[in-house]
């Protein structure tokens, strides 16, 4: 494991390190009030992780908590969100870990938690036999006067704070009550207490997700047809999946301008005249690696309309069709705004990390004409929306 190199203690070899952000709307705050005031966006390794483990802190030691449910699929060595998990079983909440062995390269360091959390009165499950659970999704249910809150954690990566530094990633905390409402149907599918369910917000693979890219795609293309403003920009590791690249064509040659933004493997073939004419398609490769999933829909233009979703999934097929998988819109104008201008535009702009997908399948760099420009670095120090 090439990873094992980087705890070699040569400082000279190294990238120095950046300033995480503790994140000013929830410092020396009580992390469920502010909940219920706003939803607040993680962007990491930019904003400290911490955010997240004191969050799931918290949550273990609040009075008033009466339950956490997590979806565990890389949690990394002496994880501190075991540890809370562990802390909130033996206060006496009801703690449930879904735990996936199947994640590949860390089924062993998985099976060694699951038995720890299960000896030390976690409820241990493993999801689906069928389907690889790969979502990233927390559930914290607080009793509040006469009610029962629910607050929720979507991210598009792991729960573990190892990664965290080295990998880009989105979060977000909310206590939506229909997002809330969603992430309880799911355990308790996930957990074979339900049957799958329709969700109100969320976007569930294999449920419904593939169905709802497919819609916001062809709303794209309409859109066009009707002269509104319609644009797709798209963030993600991987695109393989034929018939989402085939949407994305039709779109393209109804003349929607589409820019996806790909780390890694992506089949669709941008630039080509009279199938793919209006499609970019643009890697970022830099210090960090590049793990969010964002998808925006412009929806006829303007604040308002537009659509942002973030989550886990990957467009390919065993993404949308063989494991679950939870993608999120974004609801909140202000966060919405933040993705689309300081984050999407960022990868759009980058200059130094960027090279272009051509339409024979090669790559070349980006022009080096102007002011250099990182957007990995151009996030350091960023307080969100404060």
């Amino acid at each position: 494991d090439l990873m094992q190199l980087y705890s070699i203690d040569r400082v000279t070899l190294k990238d120095k390190p950046i300033p995480y952000v503790n994140l000013s709307v929830l410092r020396e705050k009580n992390i469920f009030d502010v909940l219920k005031k706003r939803d607040v966006l993680l962007h990491h390794p930019y904003t400290a992780y911490s955010t997240v483990t004191d969050f799931i802190a918290a949550a273990a030691n609040d009075k008033d908590v009466q339950a956490i449910k997590i979806c565990l699929y890389r949690t990394g060595k002496d994880s501190p969100v075991v540890k809370s998990l562990i802390q909130a079983s033996q206060l006496g909440k009801q703690v449930t870990a879904l735990v996936e062995l199947k994640a590949r390269f860390d089924e062993e360091n998985n099976i060694e938690w699951a038995r720890r959390l299960e000896n030390e009165g976690v409820h241990v499950v493993y999801g689906i036999s069928t389907l690889k659970t790969h979502s990233k999704v927390l559930l914290v249910v607080r009793r509040e006067k006469d009610k029962l809150a629910r607050y929720v954690h979507l991210a598009t990566g792991n729960y573990n704070p190892t990664t965290s530094k080295l990998y880009t990633d989105l979060g977000l905390l909310t206590a939506d009550e229909e997002i809330g409402a969603d992430a309880t149907s799911l355990f308790n599918f996930l957990t074979g207490y339900s049957q799958q369910t329709k969700y109100h917000r969320l976007l569930v693979a294999p449920l419904n997700l593939r169905e709802k890219l497919t819609a916001l795609i062809r709303r794209e293309k309409v859109n066009k047809e009707d002269g509104k403003i319609a644009q797709i920009i798209i963030k993600l590791n991987s695109l393989t999946d034929e018939k989402l690249i085939e949407e994305l064509y039709e779109a393209s040659q109804a003349g929607v301008e589409i820019d996806l933004i790909v780390r890694g493997v992506c089949v669709l073939r941008p630039g080509v005249k009279g199938l793919s004419t209006n499609i970019r398609v643009r890697s970022i490769v830099g210090r960090f690696l590049e793990h969010s999933r964002i998808f925006y829909f412009a929806n006829g233009g303007g604040e308002d309309n537009e659509e942002i979703y973030i989550g886990s999934a990957d467009w390919m097929m065993r993404n949308l069709d063989r494991r679950v998988e939870v993608v999120l819109p974004i609801i909140d104008p202000a966060i919405r705004g933040y993705i689309k201008k300081e984050i999407l535009d960022a990868y759009l702009r980058d200059n130094v990390n960027a090279t272009i997908l051509r339409h024979d399948g090669s790559y070349r760099n980006v022009s080096s004409s102007g002011e250099p420009f990182d957007s990995q670095m151009s996030f350091v120090g960023h307080d969100i929306l404060n």
